[in-house]
């Protein structure tokens, strides 16, 4: 490796440790759960975006392995040219009807979702108004498309009608205003009501990304636009199965034509090879899950309801959140790390988020609260907290 190269990526790597930024990256030798292994001692699970616990439910693994049987490990190609089995269609087809759109396209992840909707819709001669603390995987796809990027205040719609305002005084071909839907640090859900309005007045697409509000809003989690009765009033919704399906890839949803048009020209549909057989068809069983109750969605939310009003009670700081993400607000990026630490010590496996993932000085253990997560579970880490709180002086 070229020297230079190398000692500029040491000197960047030691930079990280002494912030307390350094990602200390651990390797579960279990699966997924309300409690792991790591390094042969059995944790709590804090972490995980397996919100209703599919990723080991029985009838989810039973169904990738009946399609490993029938269709073999890997798909062998593109969707374009050989890719594309029955069951990617069977998927695409029940995703439509449980969330209640004309059309879906699946994609490898929801990253890619981004990836692939955004640039194919948007370039040159548009404007995009984004959220400030949009996902990285919609900052990349604004990026890629070439667009003009305009940013506006967090969930404000002060700032984005401003943004609007001029963005159509500036004469583009397209306007595009794109948010997340569930934002994954807060744990706060954008107005999207409030900004399909919006954008009506001023003739702009609108697009969100629901990967934390799917199988968590709406009912049996069919998302935010189901949660907000706005069916048919989004131009497009993106998705993602690695979170509440508890599964790999991700989706867009919208009309037929859309759908039609990203078959044509959305970059990784076209030159990435599609979706393993396993986990499509255990995403098909996943939704079927979700159709025939809500059990699941109800027991994470009941989790979500003891778990926070008990921290907050204790005098921890969980942030604006209204759903099951907890941010256990920290501020300084060591204190989390150390917090962390002894988390992990007390055996709980929570990670810090520090900076570029959140500010700098907003620090957090984030806490992803899981239906499979029992009341004893819940009472465990809340005494753990109040003890490592008590610890850190950051509670009495």
């Amino acid at each position: 490796m070229n020297k230079n190269l190398q000692d500029r990526l040491q000197e960047e790597l030691e930079n990280l440790r002494e912030q307390g930024l350094y990602n200390n990256i651990q390797t579960l030798e279990s699966p997924q759960g309300a409690w792991v292994e790591i390094e042969g001692q059995e944790k709590l699970n804090f972490c995980s975006n397996n919100y209703l616990g599919l990723a080991n439910h029985p009838e989810v693994v039973n169904a990738a392995q009946r399609a490993v049987e029938q269709y073999g490990v890997g798909p062998g190609a593109v969707r374009t040219i050989a890719g594309t089995m029955e069951l990617h269609r069977e998927l695409e087809k029940k995703l439509a009807e449980f969330k209640k759109a004309e059309a879906t396209i699946t994609f490898q992840s929801g990253f890619n979702a981004n990836l692939a909707v955004i640039p194919a819709i948007m370039n040159k001669q548009d404007i995009i108004i984004s959220d400030e603390l949009n996902h990285a995987s919609i900052i990349d796809g604004c990026r890629l498309s070439g667009a003009d990027i305009r940013i506006y205040q967090h969930a404000d719609l002060d700032s984005l009608r401003e943004q609007l305002e001029q963005a159509r005084e500036d004469d583009p071909d397209k306007i595009m205003v794109v948010t997340d839907g569930v934002f994954s640090m807060d744990g706060d859900i954008t107005p999207l009501p409030e900004i399909v309005d919006l954008a009506r007045e001023f003739d702009a697409i609108v697009m969100v990304d629901d990967a934390h509000g799917e199988g968590v809003l709406g009912s049996h989690g069919r998302g935010i636009v189901d949660h907000f009765e706005l069916h048919g009033q989004v131009d497009i919704e993106i998705g993602t199965f690695s979170k509440a399906f508890g599964t790999m890839g991700g989706c867009a949803a919208g009309s037929k034509t859309l759908i039609e048009y990203l078959e044509q020209q959305a970059r990784p549909f076209l030159f990435s090879s599609a979706v393993t057989p396993a986990d499509v068809a255990a995403t098909i069983k996943a939704v079927e899950i979700l159709q025939q109750d809500d059990e699941l969605v109800q027991k994470l939310w009941n989790n979500k309801e003891i778990f926070q009003e008990k921290m907050k009670q204790a005098g921890f700081d969980v942030g604006k959140t209204v759903t099951p993400i907890t941010p256990v607000m920290i501020g300084d990026a060591k204190t989390a790390q150390k917090f962390s630490a002894r988390l992990m010590e007390e055996g709980i496996f929570a990670t810090s988020i520090g900076f570029p993932t959140v500010p700098r000085g907003k620090a957090r253990i984030r806490v992803m609260l899981s239906a499979t997560h029992s009341q004893d579970d819940l009472e465990f880490a809340l005494d753990k907290f109040k003890k490592i709180g008590r610890e850190l002086e950051l509670i009495e």
